[in-house]
């Protein structure tokens, strides 16, 4: 009862766009999806910390839900030592974005995309040579 009423609320999203755009993505699975940008904030989970990414999502235009992307520090500092740059916020966005579209085309049904995508180490690099980066 008490952790409850002692739980942190999460930060508010910042970035979110003044106007919300609808787009759409057609998944290999079959599926098309519609989405929009909500906006991010940092998140910490143990010893985990990045930035999360919110995206609403929805497979059928009536049932909407959102769907958080994470992109650990660890991960990009990873990459930026690897290549001797730090990715922009941007670029960070981007790389986001893309791990939400390779969820699209890897999870199976629409239901599967109430989970969060984190990105990973070993997704980075491949994620930042598909941009063009």
């Amino acid at each position: 009862m008490f952790r409850s009423l002692f739980k942190k609320k999460p930060q508010p999203l910042t970035g979110t766009p003044a106007v919300r755009r609808l787009k759409t993505y057609s998944a290999e699975t079959g599926y098309v999806y519609q989405y929009y940008y909500e906006g991010h904030r940092d998140f910490r989970s143990g010893a985990e910390s990045g930035m999360e990414f919110v995206f609403s999502i929805s497979a059928d235009r009536k049932n909407w839900h959102a769907t958080p992307v994470l992109v650990s520090d660890e991960a990009l500092r990873a990459w930026e030592a690897t290549h001797a740059r730090q990715l922009s916020s941007t670029e960070r966005y981007a790389v986001a974005k893309i791990a939400l579209f390779q969820a699209f085309d890897e999870r199976a049904e629409p239901a599967l995309m109430r989970d969060e995508v984190r990105v990973r180490n070993a997704d980075i690099e491949g994620i930042v040579e598909r941009l063009g980066l």
